[in-house]
């Protein structure tokens, strides 16, 4: 809903600038325009990224589609970066080699609207917090959602943009001089430039395999630890596979005097265990070993009798 409020007000804010701009000839508005576009189409993206991430595993993904939302996210970043930041300086070096074609009587109406931008832009980066603060309890938590991120990234940068361009705007009526209209174009495409970035470092993190919050990891591991059955925790792997999916793969070492099927039904109970705590956790791996077995193996290695047999039980 979020999403879709969005883009319907960024399509009709998007045309009204677009008008506005042509019909006073201005630079930031101009910007403005382009900016709108960018953030209607990257709002599709989305809605692509929200749909398809919610795809079954198959046997082509068996770890699930939920990384189509780093994806679309992705693509939305360079969407802002090419359809809106590349413009936007497009317009402002345009306007200072003079080439803007004023007109100020259009530039009351071009004030106008982007009066009711700002307002329309304000009411959708409201509606965008209040949806991260009801289904997630804080921002922080709200922001590991990508496409809830890109719209609360680009509902804040359209509000500062829509402010930059009413303030370029009045500059230049009051003072006849083009630079302060050319100034807030470029400043807009700055601003764009960057908030791209930080959505396209944030996807790409998100793409080659980012590791779980460093809380929730530790969370994990002090579950695995307080298992009766495990001696330590050798080594823990984490990777966010989506929104609310989770691989978690451990090394553990298990108390001495257990037999196969004792080891058997403890790996079942502690996989149990660690996705009853943390949901998230679809696909956990544990790798068992017993740790008399382990350093007995540790000092065959270092001897030159060669390694010792292995006391693994083997991968579960």
């Amino acid at each position: 809903m979020t999403v879709l409020v969005a883009l319907g007000a960024n399509l009709l804010i998007a045309v009204a600038k677009a008008v506005g701009g042509l019909f006073a000839g201005s630079p930031a508005l101009l910007s403005e325009a382009a900016h709108s576009v960018a953030d209607s189409l990257n709002e599709v993206f989305l809605l692509a990224a929200l749909r398809r991430s919610r795809r079954p595993a198959d046997r082509r993904h068996p770890f699930g589609y939920g990384k189509e939302r780093f994806f679309w996210s992705l693509l939305a970043a360079v969407g802002i970066f090419v359809m809106g930041g590349c413009f936007s300086f497009f317009q402002g070096l345009e306007a200072l080699k003079g080439g803007a074609r004023e007109s100020h009587s259009g530039y009351v109406a071009g004030l106008a609207v982007l009066g009711v931008a700002l307002l329309s832009e304000g009411a959708s980066l409201l509606r965008a917090l209040h949806q991260v603060n009801r289904q997630h309890g804080t921002a922080a938590q709200g922001l590991r959602d990508p496409a809830l991120r890109t719209v609360l990234a680009e509902d804040s940068t359209a509000v500062l943009g829509v402010i930059l361009a009413i303030a370029g705007m009045a500059l230049h009526m009051a003072t006849g001089n083009v630079v302060w209209e050319a100034s807030a174009s470029l400043a807009i495409g700055v601003l764009l430039v960057y908030v791209a970035y930080r959505l396209g470092r944030d996807a790409r993190d998100q793409l080659i395999g980012q590791a779980a919050d460093p809380e929730l990891s530790d969370r994990i591991r002090a579950l695995l630890k307080a298992q009766p059955e495990i001696d330590s925790v050798e080594a823990l792997l984490t990777m966010q596979l989506g929104l609310d999916s989770l691989l978690v793969a451990a090394r553990v070492d298990l108390v001495p005097g257990l037999d196969s099927e004792e080891v058997e039904e403890a790996a079942v109970r502690i996989k149990r265990s660690v996705v009853h705590t943390v949901p998230e956790a679809h696909q956990m791996f544990l790798d068992i070993t017993d740790a008399p077995t382990r350093a007995a193996e540790r000092r065959g290695d270092d001897g030159a009798g060669g390694p010792a047999a292995s006391g693994e039980h083997g991968g579960t």
